[in-house]
């Protein structure tokens, strides 16, 4: 008889946003009247920005014409996008990435779950805590995370590194010793930043011990404040312990459409094994590349009127950041984040459980966020809410907050 992965069968429960899902649909199936705004799922809300709309257009005539028609891409990508993005988002700022070591695929949350195949089970991770869930769930799928405990809400294989307003949202060098070391900065769910002195600790940290760093930079366009770096490539040594992830969905808003690419440095050995050929190799087999026309929009963003359009884009979403927090700050709310990226994290109030404050915001204020519980034990007590959405919605969302009752 057939057997299946057990490892599956140790997760709790449906994966965060999918719990979120069925239960505002189960509300507004019992209140087809409520007017719901939405500001949990960090998805984009912007339509996709014009230069990129007319390099959509332009890919597809081709693809129907013999001599510019295209199959399969090439298994790293096509070289038009991994040259402009070796040039603009790392040569341009001093990082030393060569085109070839830049992998194109359909997005950062596969590559951050696919990242996984080629390091050995029984590797020990560790994650910040509150974490992005994909780290943790995709590591326990593959068997790495021991057995789970719901008393506590952790794994026993995994070291957590705890994110709280008592240390800033900045992690701390584990006592225990990791093999696998997830960060995500601008932080994904808290907001929050490190500068790059921080962040270099973390890289002297890793070439110390052996460690390899999997550094999800998803929401580095957000970043406005100086010395917050970019890359991590922007510190000393990275290469020889760090791999990137990045994505086009919250930069460009490719959520839709599903673009990203992970950077596997060759100076990033196991021994005498690149990492970067145990990555081609993985990419290669499992994976028939982003489509043609879609890196083409992807190569779009990076011209200068795709830059101009795609920066407005953000600058929008930045400005309901600022709304989202002067409206929780003016109705007495404790609010981090959202100075450097899109999401705002807050304190529950009156010493509510965030899955009580959901329902709270959900019942009441009919507005819909994310119970910070959802992204690790020590997200307890917190919540998240994101700046993606409208800007009358966000304007509506915060006067509902401000005046106690839907309005």
């Amino acid at each position: 008889m057939f057997k299946i992965n057990d490892n599956y069968l140790k997760l709790p429960g449906s994966y965060l946003f999918s719990t979120i899902a069925k239960k505002v649909a189960a509300y507004s199936e019992a209140n087809p009247d409520k007017d719901i705004i939405r500001l949990g799922i960090g998805d984009v809300t912007l339509p996709l920005a014009p230069a990129v709309i007319d390099r959509l257009h332009s890919a597809v005539d081709e693809m129907s014409k013999k001599e510019t028609f295209k199959g399969y891409a090439p298994d790293l990508g096509y070289e038009f996008l991994r040259d402009v993005i070796a040039q603009k988002d790392y040569k341009d700022r001093g990082c030393d990435i060569a085109a070839d070591e830049i992998f194109v695929s359909d997005g950062a949350k596969s590559d951050s779950g696919n990242i996984g195949d080629i390091f050995s089970q029984d590797n020990k991770i560790a994650v910040c805590d509150p974490v992005y869930p994909v780290y943790v769930d995709t590591n326990a799928m593959a068997g790495r995370t021991g057995t789970y405990d719901p008393a506590t809400e952790k794994w026993s294989d995994v070291i957590y590194m705890p994110c709280t307003k008592e240390n800033n949202f900045v992690p701390e060098l584990p006592k225990d010793t990791p093999d696998i070391i997830y960060l995500c900065f601008p932080n994904n769910p808290t907001g929050t930043t490190i500068t790059k002195d921080q962040l270099q600790v973390w890289v002297d940290y890793a070439l110390k011990v052996g460690a390899v760093i999997i550094y999800d930079a998803a929401y580095e366009a957000y970043i406005s404040s100086e010395n917050v770096p970019h890359s991590i490539y922007e510190c000393k040594g990275a290469k020889a312990c760090a791999i990137e992830l990045r994505s086009f969905s919250k930069n460009a808003g490719f959520t839709g459409t599903r673009l990203g690419f992970t950077v596997v440095p060759k100076e990033l050995k196991s021994g005498d094994v690149t990492l970067h050929s145990l990555w081609a190799r993985r990419h290669g087999t499992k994976f028939n590349g982003a489509p043609y026309i879609i890196q083409a929009a992807g190569a779009a963003v990076y011209t200068d009127e795709g830059r101009k359009q795609t920066n407005e884009q953000i600058a929008y979403y930045m400005n309901n950041a600022k709304l989202i927090r002067e409206g929780l700050t003016g109705a007495g709310y404790e609010v981090y984040g959202g100075t450097d990226a899109p999401y705002i994290w807050l304190k529950t109030p009156d010493k509510m459980t965030s899955w009580e404050f959901f329902d709270y915001l959900l019942e009441k204020l009919n507005i819909v966020g994310t119970p910070g519980s959802g992204f690790g034990p020590s997200g307890e007590g917190y919540f998240r809410l994101t700046a993606f959405g409208s800007l009358e919605n966000t304007k509506r969302a915060m006067e509902r907050i401000q005046s106690g009752k839907a309005i």
